[in-house]
């Protein structure tokens, strides 16, 4: 045989032969797990399977204690409480949710993958082109909680004391422990055994408010829980009272706040009685706001048009609030003034001195020909020429 022709028989052979040499079985990467859950919750369940070609993801239901009877789980089902969302590439990626559980949603579920050319054909045996993977699935009913209703505090300074009561009537599995939260942190030192539990404000004010959850945690069942919204007015509890800048810098202004709900922010430039709303479609203002934080951004300040009064508001349901910061732009020579002030000092006080100088009288300046003080005598002289004259008088 011809070498040429041997050699593209190689490589036809190689070809024919590569997928088979570089093909893969399905297998799993991550498969769902099993779960308790209480009616009215929500449950998602993991599947991650690889293989080459990318294997088909299916997912199966049976009813608890009828393994033998499968059937097929398809996006939209059970009144589109049943969502299924799958990705494929290099492995296959599923996953099933269901929402507002009930008590039928109970039972075994089970992710199918196979990548056998065979797969759906239905002489074939299931149970040899599909792999499996299964999870069990309890829902349970959910205890019945007696909880307060929401409590408004007021804006009183001198509000009475308040009171958060949350009572477990009935219950499927045994109860274990009590405890409060407030805005998904445990409030310390609140557990205990009681299934009749409350929780005191003595002197409310604003940053007590919140969402505020008595939980209930049981032997074998899921924590259950109810919520207490206590809502209060937003009160500004920081913010810049002035800023002082220089011309062509950026300004940052905020303000924070407590209460519940959460504010709706804005800002304002207030004038006299007139005020400009402030959004972030001017290009140089940046308004970025964060539950019950805001922050106010000026970019490249206009000593003409920026400085004033800016204003921030927090709205919500209960009431609003609002607070004022002063911007002040300076001129780019503002950090010269100091030197500019001692150097005016400076020439004004050589003007004195040259001034001064120039209106001096002559009888104001001494002749160093004159003697400076009294001229001494010599007394012994005077003496010896009173003795003469005496002398000759006789």
């Amino acid at each position: 045989m011809h070498p040429n022709a041997v050699m593209l028989a190689v490589v036809l052979l190689g070809n024919l032969m590569l997928p088979f040499i570089s093909a893969q079985n399905a297998g799993f990467v991550k498969s769902p797990m099993s779960e308790t859950k209480l009616t009215g919750d929500t449950f998602e369940l993991y599947c991650d399977v690889v293989g080459n070609p990318t294997p088909e993801i299916q997912w199966w239901y049976a009813e608890i204690n009828r393994a033998d009877s499968f059937k097929q789980l398809w996006d939209g089902a059970r009144k589109r409480r049943v969502s299924i969302n799958t990705a494929y590439g290099t492995n296959g990626v599923s996953v099933l949710g269901i929402t507002r559980l009930t008590l039928e949603d109970s039972g075994t579920y089970e992710c199918r993958a196979s990548n056998d050319p065979r797969r759906n054909d239905l002489r074939q045996n299931p149970a040899i082109t599909w792999i499996r993977a299964q999870a069990t699935i309890s829902v349970l009913q959910k205890p019945k909680i007696n909880a307060s209703d929401q409590i408004i505090l007021s804006a009183d300074s001198t509000s009475k004391p308040v009171t958060l009561q949350c009572n477990l009537t009935t219950a499927q599995t045994t109860h274990q422990e009590s405890f409060w939260m407030k805005n998904g942190q445990e409030i310390p030192n609140t557990r205990t055994e009681q299934r009749n539990i409350v929780y005191r404000i003595v002197k409310p004010r604003a940053d007590d408010s919140g969402e505020y959850m008595c939980v209930y945690t049981f032997v074998i069942a899921p924590n259950a829980n109810a919520t207490v919204e206590v809502k209060a007015k937003p009160d500004i509890t920081g913010h810049k009272r002035s800023e002082n800048k220089n011309e062509g810098e950026n300004a940052m202004l905020y303000c924070k706040s407590v209460g519940y709900p959460h504010p709706t922010w804005t800002w304002r430039k207030v004038d006299g009685t007139s005020y400009t709303d402030i959004d972030n479609s001017t290009g140089r203002f940046f308004i970025t706001n964060r539950d019950n934080y805001t922050e106010l951004n000026i970019l490249n300040l206009d000593i003409n048009t920026d400085p004033g009064r800016y204003e921030c508001n927090a709205t919500n349901v209960i009431g609003n609030t609002a607070e004022t910061t002063i911007l002040r732009v300076r001129s780019h020579l503002a950090p010269l003034w100091p030197f500019l002030g001692v150097l005016a000092e400076i020439i004004i006080l050589v003007v004195i001195i040259v001034v001064y100088e120039k209106r001096k009288t002559p009888d104001d300046i001494i002749d160093d020909d004159e003697p400076v003080g009294p001229m001494k005598t010599n007394s012994t002289n005077n003496h010896k020429d009173k003795n003469i004259r005496q002398r000759n008088t006789k």
